[in-house]
């Protein structure tokens, strides 16, 4: 698989707290929606096998 050279979308969020002010910076990818899909894929599967691991008989409730 080539390596390709990934950009991201720089996001600033500033907030006030006790009187200090706190900045957080996110930097998500900017990715095609094919890609990105695929990701999502990955990650929600990744997150049920940890939540059906972790709360057995809760994923057969629906």
């Amino acid at each position: 698989m080539p390596h390709t050279r990934t950009n991201y979308h720089r996001e600033v969020k500033t907030a006030s707290l006790q009187g200090r002010t706190i900045t957080v910076e996110n930097l998500p990818p900017i990715l095609a929606p094919e890609v990105r899909n695929k990701r999502k894929r990955e990650i929600e599967a990744g997150l049920y096998t940890v939540f059906h691991k972790y709360a057995p008989g809760r994923a057969e409730m629906r």
